[in-house]
């Protein structure tokens, strides 16, 4: 059932009534409710057309924070405002223009010989001396966490000119009218160049890393219109500029094998090798300009493309743009008619639309950014921050609402990288010192951590892969076969969880750090221990891999229950739960409010066994009245919304997702901006999808009321949404 609006409450009648006050009643009762929708209406299912079309993204001009990207979860093409890459100079001061995969990589060539034990440093761990790789600032360290990179493919755009043989410039495009067709999954762009129409229908296959491009225009076949591919070499950059146009002579772009209707091109950067196959229809003349541009010209009103990237030669000819445009209209509309869905159109509250729209565009970024076979990069494949490598501790934050939203297929498709990384993460612990598997933070798709000054002490990361491994098998009805798939995940992962903490006698404890950063990255290693939400996350992945043994008819391990029955209490100073015990009784201090607030998610993201309920209500609220949220992370915004609805506080999750400052910021395409920097931030919109999921669901120990992490006159609608554990 909806919960009634507030222009519709309840009529309670006390006392004798005479007709005519019992009419009135009745009849102002009518008019509150006349916008209150049946209940027939409300079993109705979801519209799911009508939700995901009011919220097609449109742009009129050239906005640098507002290309789109088309893709398939290994594949993505970001385009501008002509549906190409006419205009990446004009980008770069925004969200930059790129063709990245899963596949793609390219590291230049190591002449120094170096090797991560050349970023060692030494840390004392309980009387122990142990190595992390913290020396990033070194050649050693600058050249392994710039390599492996993701590439930049080609760039495929548009090469126009004027009447008088001039390059043309994004002010010299009149009549600009663009829009992402979310339910088709093709890009629609229509402008004008000297009072002549031009229009591109642009589309990504659903299963095959190609570009598909219809072009129609006069100018096409007046030659002021080409199709343009222009391949660069690999950029050790962070971010921007994610491509290397400046050293044409590093890397090769030679014709493999040529046909009436096509062109297949091998390219060579150092060790790594891809081809590309570009296909058209009709007669088209290809030339190359320059050692890695061709062009396609054609003396028609009409251009189709595609350009196909592969790792090795195709073995089939190319779908054609016809093809191509079908099998995305085939793929869209299944996946919005499958999984989760959410509606909150019935809802007088101004907030719920955007609400709305935040979550159908962050469904569609998600789908084409961070549902591929590797863990997700924090910018996807859209752009080049930390090169383009993963951080592990935010898989949590890209896959958990896959689960939630009834696409877990979405999400195991890069569990496997645990697998395949398993060895990599037990060489470490054993050089550690340490049992099992330790998780890295920072890597790339070979599995070896990168140098960092921060990254290779945090330690929220490591329970992760047993929440997934508790959450499919849950989700999955309990399958036993997810026993035996993720076991060894499972407890390699809490081998290392039960050897790392630090016994003190003088306490009878067991204690997490030093050296160890908290996912509130502000203190130094040798400082830092027993952070309230890593305590949280240990206890439960401790116990659930205890769990696990049973399932599997196996004892439980001595040395975990040990841990668990005796592992630190929470840190907790003046009725508030302290990020970490060596920052107790500083809350007030505001150098410690700021950055991720994570003992909120100790009770919000996890159950919180053991916390004290109205001491975390009272976190809480000193956190929302003195944190500094011009240093948070767009993820803190649906972490605070979790712990606020699992508190029963829905008010203040809604407020939370809606906080107006800059880092909680959601662009015209859907992308959550954090600074000139870092322009979009896939971790949010993963966040906000969780947090909407378990608002709308429920959690475990939830009240029994629909949507109880949503205000009681939210008229929240949702299909196929499963509750948070």
């Amino acid at each position: 059932m909806s919960q009634l609006t507030p222009s519709c409450r309840r009529i309670s009648i006390h006392g004798r009534m005479t007709g005519v006050t019992l009419l009135l009643a009745l009849t102002f009762g009518l008019l509150a409710c006349q916008h209150q929708p049946s209940q027939s209406s409300l079993d109705q299912p979801i519209n799911r057309h009508a939700l995901v079309a009011r919220h097609h993204p449109t742009v009129r001009e050239l906005d640098p924070l507002s290309p789109f990207t088309l893709g398939n979860g290994e594949f993505a093409f970001t385009a501008d405002v002509t549906g190409l890459q006419t205009f990446p100079a004009d980008y770069q001061v925004g969200i930059p223009l790129a063709t990245q995969s899963h596949w793609g990589w390219h590291s230049e060539a190591n002449t120094e010989g170096y090797e991560l034990s050349d970023t060692f440093q030494h840390y004392d761990t309980d009387g122990r001396s142990v190595s992390y790789a913290a020396d990033m600032e070194s050649p050693a360290g600058q050249w392994l966490r710039a390599n492996p990179h993701r590439l930049h493919l080609g760039q495929i755009g548009l090469a126009m000119t004027t009447r008088e043989g001039e390059s043309v410039t994004p002010d010299q495009l009149t009549a600009i009218d663009q829009k992402l067709d979310l339910w088709q999954g093709v890009l629609e762009s229509r402008f004008e160049l000297e009072q002549t129409a031009v229009s591109v229908q642009t589309a990504v296959h659903p299963s095959v890393d190609q570009v598909a491009a219809r072009i129609q225009s006069p100018l096409l076949a007046s030659g002021q219109v080409q199709v343009s591919l222009n391949f660069p070499y690999g950029s050790q950059n962070w971010g921007t500029p994610n491509a290397d146009w400046s050293q044409p002579e590093r890397h090769s772009t030679l014709v493999f094998e040529q046909g009436p209707r096509y062109l297949l091109l091998r390219r060579r950067l150092d060790e790594a090798e891809y081809f590309v196959r570009v296909s058209w229809e009709g007669e088209v003349t290809v030339t190359q300009p320059e050692r890695h541009e061709f062009l396609l010209a054609t003396s028609q009103r009409e251009l189709a493309v595609t350009v196909q990237f592969s790792e090795a030669p195709p073995r089939a000819e190319s779908a054609n743009v016809k093809q191509t445009l079908a099998a995305s209209a085939r793929h869209w509309p299944a996946f919005w008619q499958s999984g989760g869905a959410l509606d909150l159109s019935e809802t007088d509250d101004p907030r719920a639309r955007e609400l709305e729209r935040r979550a159908v565009l962050s469904r569609y970024l998600t789908a084409i950014q961070t549902s591929g076979s590797l863990p997700p990069a924090e910018t996807g494949l859209t752009g080049n921050s930390w090169f383009g490598k993963f951080h592990l501790e935010m898989h949590w934050w890209h896959g958990v609402h896959y689960v939630l939203w009834d696409r877990p297929d979405l999400f195991e498709k890069s569990l496997p990288w645990y697998q395949t990384a398993l060895a990599a993460a037990k060489k470490k612990a054993r050089r550690q010192g340490y049992e099992g598997a330790r998780w890295p933070k920072m890597v790339g798709p070979e599995g070896r951590e990168s140098p960092s000054s921060i990254g290779v002490f945090l330690i929220w990361q490591q329970p992760h892969p047993i929440y997934y491994a508790e959450l499919l098998y849950q989700h999955h009805d309990q399958d036993p076969a997810l026993l035996q798939q993720y076991r060894d995940i499972v407890f390699e992962t809490a081998a290392f969880m039960a050897d790392y903490p630090i016994w003190e006698p003088e306490k009878q404890r067991y204690r997490l750090g030093p050296p160890l950063i908290p996912g509130q990255e502000i203190y130094p290693p040798e400082e830092a221990f027993n952070p309230t939400f890593e305590l949280a996350y240990w206890r439960y992945g401790l116990t659930v891999a205890q769990q696990w043994r049973e399932r599997l008819g196996l004892e439980r391990q001595g040395k975990w229950d040990e841990v668990l029955s005796k592992l630190s209490d929470y840190p907790l100073s003046d009725g508030l739960y302290q990020n970490s015990e060596n920052a107790l009784g500083t809350f007030e201090d505001a150098k410690h409010r700021r950055d991720h607030p994570t003992m909120l998610g100790a009770y919000g993201m996890l159950p919180g066994a053991g916390i004290d309920k109205n001491a975390m209500g009272n976190t809480l609220d000193a956190v929302l009245a003195s944190w500094n949220w011009g240093h948070t992370w767009g993820w803190d915004y649906p972490m605070v919304a979790m712990s606020a609805a699992r508190l029963g506080r829905p008010e203040q999750a809604v407020d939370a997702l809606l906080m107006d400052v800059q880092k909680n910021r959601y662009l015209n395409n859907g992308h959550n901006y954090q600074d000139e920097r870092l322009t979009l931030y896939l971790p949010g919109n993963g966040g906000l999808l969780t947090a909407l999921a378990m608002m709308a669901a429920g959690w475990e120990g939830a009240p029994e009321r629909p949507a109880p992490g949503f205000p009681k006159d939210w008229i929240v609608r949702h299909e196929q949404l499963h509750p948070l554990p």
